[in-house]
Order: C-alpha cells, then structure tokens, then sequence
C-alpha cells in the first residue's frame, strides 16, 4: 500500500483544496475548457486495481502503438488525482483529456454540462464490488453508524462510493433520507484511509473504498464488511471514463487511438492475470505482496471490460432525488457512441 503521509495531516489540507475544487467548478463551466492539439493525451487516474486497464495502457505504451497505425506520434502525459471533485475539476478546466472517476462524479459533470461542454463516459473501466469496511464492532449494517463515527470516501457527496452511500441510505429510510449519512462521512484518498483502518484509533471507522485496499483491509483482524455495491445493484461497473465533447471531435486520431489501446488492454488482462499483476506492482510502486495482488484480480467477481454494466439504477436514483436536473433515457445519454458501439446497461 503507498502510503506517503500519516492519514490526518492531509485532511484540512484536502478540504480546503476540494472548496476550492467547487469554486473552480463552477468557473470552468462559464467556459469552455481548451482542447489539445491532436497527437497530445493527458489522462487523470486515481488509486486501485479498477485503474489496471490504464496501468497496461501505460506500462504497454498502447496509445501510442495505435497512433503510429494511423500516422500520428501521440504523447501521453499521465497524472493522479485522488476524488471525483478533483477530477471534474480538471477536466473541465482543460488540464487534461481523459477523467478516471466513479460514475456519480460522471453523471454530476454530464448533468451541469448538459448542452455546453457534454462530458460523456468513453468506456468502462469493468466490473468490481465495491465495499464499505469498518473496524467498529458495533456497526454491523449502515444503520449502526453514529456521530462518534466517521466514514472515510474519496469526496463526499461527488464520488461514486458517496453515491453508493446515499443509493443505500434511501433503500433503508426512503428518498428523503439518503444523504443521511453525509454527515458522518469525510474526505480521504484510499491510502490514508486504509491506513486509519488497519490502524485503528482514529476517529475514521468506516472506509468505503475499492479493489486492492478494501481486500487488505479485511485481512486486519476486526475488519468487518457492512455493505457490498453488489448486494445494492447486482455486477456492476462503478468507475469510468469521461471526456469532453470538444477533446472528442477535434482529437478523433488521438481518441480512436486511446479507445483501440483500452480495448487491447482489457483483452491482456483477462487473457494474463500474472502479467497484469506484475504490472499494477511496476506501474504504481505499490508494496503489497504478488501473490495477494493476483487472487485479487483473480477475483471470479472482478471483469475487466470496457463495456458498461448496469450503471443506469443510479443514474435514475440521482435524478429521483435530485441530484441531477438532466433525466438520462438510457445510459446512452450519457455515453459517447462510436462507430462500433458499447455494449452496456
């Protein structure tokens, strides 16, 4: 696990960068964000296994292989971001082209640039469980979560482990309650809650997070599984790929590329899971052991595809509770569709 800094010394730091994160929002979507030259990429990741298509991506140099087939010498500029406010933000300030962000900050950012920018998904990232962890014995069900607790997620409100939060909450007291735990819940990057978790003695009890820390942090004694995303939804794909429409049409060398190399990424990893580990470790420095890296993504419930999978239940439960003006009519909506289509849900 990278783990770079004790798990509270970022956080005033985070919050303050995450308010000025909205601020920035908001600017961006007074203008339009400004698109690179063709044959220039830049692509936004965060923290986990469901970032294992990029990793090939970037340890494989796909992107470019796929340029130089039509001509182009694409450079590929990689950054890490940690949240989906982050994210949104620099996408639509044009600090990069491809966002890696859970579906909920996709479906906020296609929502408020419905008709101007039109951020869409590209493609999937595949299919993972998602689970809210706690080392509090008492809190068997998210019901059991008290103000003496404190549930770490990536952004509160934005990302899609927060979405997944609320979808449960209205489950168990209705829609008018589904941000009822927003109040317990506080932002921290995946490491620096894990680390709080393993731990213990924090006030963080609950890390709603993803592939590999959820893992690790269940083999810590006391830790505790309180909800699994496919107990809420079934198999589903929580994390995606979004650009803006602008990147899109004017880059369709560069875009085509990206798509071709992702495709060819996700056909290696299900085809090699050693391989595919041995990159995750080479790529992103990551400390845990091999052999527990490949029983993860060797998880029968794990499938990397860059084909959606029943990502509409909660686009239609954010328009419900209002989270988003803009009512998708299907998960096309907010999909980009290409000459040869994704097959999604």
């Amino acid at each position: 696990m990278n783990v770079r800094k004790p798990p509270f010394s970022r956080l005033s730091t985070l919050t303050t960068a995450l308010g000025l994160g909205l601020s920035l929002l908001a600017g961006s979507l007074m203008a339009p964000a400004a698109a690179q030259a063709e044959g220039q990429l830049r692509i936004a990741e965060q923290f986990g296994v469901v970032y294992l298509l990029l990793n090939v991506v970037r340890d494989q140099h796909l992107v470019e292989k796929y340029g130089q087939q039509q001509g182009l010498d694409i450079k590929v500029d990689w950054t890490q971001l940690s949240g989906g406010s982050a994210v949104n933000d620099a996408l639509l300030a044009g600090s990069v082209d491809i966002a890696g962000a859970g579906v909920g900050p996709l479906l906020t950012v296609w929502d408020r640039t419905y008709g101007r920018q039109n951020v869409k998904a590209v493609a999937s990232l595949g299919n993972f469980p998602y689970l809210l962890v706690s080392n509090n014995p008492q809190v068997k069900t998210i019901a059991d979560f008290t103000a003496k607790d404190r549930i770490a997620v990536p952004a509160v409100g934005v990302s899609v482990q927060s979405r997944y939060l609320q979808y449960a909450s209205a489950k168990r007291w209705g829609d008018q309650d589904y941000a009822r735990l927003d109040a317990y819940s506080i932002n921290l990057p995946h490491p620096d809650a894990a680390a709080s978790i393993a731990s213990g003695g924090t006030e963080v009890t609950g890390h709603f997070s993803n592939p590999p820390f959820q893992e690790q942090e269940l083999a810590k004694p006391g830790v505790h599984v309180v909800l699994d995303t496919y107990d809420l939804l079934g198999p589903n794909s929580p994390t995606l790929l979004f650009a803006t429409e602008k990147f899109r049409n004017e880059n369709p060398k560069t875009y085509h590329a990206f798509m071709a190399a992702l495709a060819e990424a996700a056909d290696y990893i299900q085809k090699d899971k050693a391989g595919a580990a041995d990159t995750y470790i080479r790529v992103t420095h990551a400390t845990i052991d091999r052999a527990d890296l490949l029983k993860i993504i060797d998880n029968p419930r794990f499938e990397f595809t860059i084909n959606p999978k029943n990502t509409y239940p909660l686009a239609e439960f954010m328009y419900r509770v209002g989270a988003i003006k803009h009512k998708p009519a299907s998960w096309q909506d907010y999909f980009f569709v290409d000459a040869k289509p994704l097959q999604g849900s």
